[in-house]
């Protein structure tokens, strides 16, 4: 016990007794505050070259990212708009705030955003690419090949470009781009293309192609077998010669949702009683 009380009234001297009367602690703690005091230097010199004119952003060069031409963005009213908003100089800009100004506008896809010394920015535009329409052509939202949605109406798009007119809920783009992608890959056969596709609320699908014909899919069970729609398909491409021998040019509608087989629709109004009760009858 007395040996704790001797230890403890040591540190306890120690630490009473003045700094000064301890050499070593002075040039310790002298160079601590000589340090503090540089650092402190540093950043007040860098503070103040910051805020020199010099670093004030003055130019904003806008391009299109590698492959691309801008076609819907005016180059200069997008630099106007972007530098009254933009905060700060070269040193203290948030690149993160300026890419999302670039990207909330309409027919930019992404932004990439750089400095240039000492006052200047350089972004990098994607444009966005018009795929198709988005319920209908009167609407005012696109679609581009990713399945994202985006404003823009058909009028801004270039003359001659075909867009695909696609329908569906607003959270269903990535869906019906890959709906659009296999039913183009298994009608190429007929030499037709598909020129629009519509998806319901229920997830039921169905076409309309090139040559004006209608193809209704159903509800697409691909979650539980991958395999079923394309053997619909298939099987729709293996008895169609018969079907256009015993109804040549007649067909407007084809109906795949039969298990077994498909169900045809006949443009003609005027119809024999036996092409009625065929075209009621699935082709087995």
């Amino acid at each position: 016990m007395s040996n704790f009380m001797d230890r403890f009234g040591e540190i306890f001297a120690m630490l009473m007794s003045p700094i000064w009367n301890h050499p070593d602690r002075m040039r310790r703690l002298s160079r601590f505050f000589m340090k503090c005091f540089l650092v402190m230097m540093v950043i007040a010199l860098l503070v103040w070259l910051g805020q020199r004119p010099v670093f004030t952003l003055r130019r904003i060069q806008i391009e299109p990212v590698t492959g691309q031409s801008l076609k819907h963005i005016n180059k200069s009213m997008v630099k106007r708009q972007v530098a009254e908003t933009v905060q700060g100089n070269f040193f203290s800009v948030r690149l993160e705030d300026v890419k999302r100004g670039f990207e909330s506008m309409p027919w930019v896809r992404h932004a990439n955003v750089r400095r240039v010394w000492p006052n200047g920015l350089i972004v990098s535009i994607e444009e966005q690419q018009a795929f198709g329409t988005w319920g209908g052509p009167e609407s005012s939202i696109l679609i581009n090949k990713y399945g994202e949605l985006f404003a823009g109406r058909v009028s801004e798009v270039a003359d001659g470009a075909r867009l695909i007119d696609f329908h569906g809920p607003e959270d269903a783009g990535k869906e019906v781009t890959s709906l659009y992608e296999r039913a183009n890959n298994w009608f190429k056969p007929w030499g037709a293309e598909v020129v629009s596709l519509a998806l319901t609320e229920r997830y039921a699908w169905h076409i309309k192609l090139s040559n004006g014909m209608k193809v209704e899919f159903g509800r697409d069970e691909e979650s539980s077998d991958k395999n079923l729609t394309e053997e619909r398909v298939s099987r729709l491409l293996k008895y169609w010669p018969q079907v256009q021998e015993k109804w040549v040019n007649r067909i407007d509608a084809v109906d795949l949702r039969y298990a077994n087989g498909f169900a045809v629709h006949l443009a003609s109004v005027s119809l024999k009683k036996n092409d009625v009760d065929a075209k009621k009858s699935e082709l087995k």
